[in-house]
């Protein structure tokens, strides 16, 4: 495979990954506008949020690994880290327009260090643990157990980042470097296990190419749609309902 052909089963999985998640948000909107009654915050809705954000960020890693793995081969030292630095601060800006978007339209709960901003610091911090190969995976593990322990501690808001925060805290989307760093770390482990050097360890079954395009194009173009979904959502909702949520 040519250094930038896209493997089709990653963007399938990450077209998956954006269905949960237009899912959960339309759910968790109807919800928030009092339209329907669901509580989001808990039970089965709480469980399938952290799985669709889990496989994001899994998918992160993985991707990581293979866009390593072929940029080696060009480029190397100062170079090879600032590809992933400048790739991580462009995410990282997206999650700050999601920041001022939320800001402006909810003022409460708005979102300071959601799943974006941690995107775009795991892409900047990866030169960090690619040398850790598939020990990224205890290292990974390491992080969620930290976390853990950290969400269980309040703090100021200027540790908001590492997974402390006030007791009062609230936010529509909080993920913070502990734990959630220890999946994109897990991510890593697995694209070097199953992706060897860029390379898929494995032949796919024989499908038709049609039978899974609609997924694969979501998942080619997830950032874009991840940064209107809500909006869309929201003006469905409200052309739907004709509630007051704008």
């Amino acid at each position: 495979m040519s250094g930038t052909a896209r493997y089709p089963e990653i963007d399938l999985f990450r077209g998956i990954a954006i269905i949960m998640m237009i899912l959960f948000h339309t759910i968790f909107d109807l919800s928030f506008f009092q339209i329907v009654s669901f509580d989001v915050t808990d039970g089965f809705w709480r469980f399938f949020a952290y799985a669709t954000a889990s496989l994001f960020l899994l998918i992160v890693g993985i991707s990581l690994s293979i866009s390593h793995a072929r940029a080696v081969s060009r480029i190397n030292g100062l170079a090879l880290v600032k590809k992933f630095v400048f790739r991580g601060a462009g995410i990282f800006c997206c999650g700050l327009l999601v920041t001022v978007a939320t800001w402006w339209y909810l003022h409460e709960g708005y979102v300071i260090f959601g799943i974006l901003h941690l995107i775009g610091v795991a892409v900047m911090l990866s030169p960090l643990f690619f040398r850790f190969r598939t020990w990224n995976a205890v290292i990974g593990i390491v992080f969620i157990i930290v976390g853990w322990i950290l969400g269980t501690i309040p703090g100021p808001m200027g540790l908001l980042v590492f997974g402390i925060h006030p007791l009062m805290f609230q936010s529509v989307d909080y993920t913070p470097i502990f734990p959630w760093m220890g999946l994109v770390l897990l991510g890593l482990a697995l694209g070097e296990f199953a992706y060897p050097n860029g390379e898929r360890r494995w032949a796919l079954p024989k499908i038709p190419k049609r039978a899974f395009a609609p997924l694969e194009f979501l998942g080619r173009h997830s950032l874009i749609i991840y940064l209107v979904h809500q909006i869309v959502i929201v003006l469905i909702i409200y052309l739907v309902t004709g509630a007051p949520v704008l």
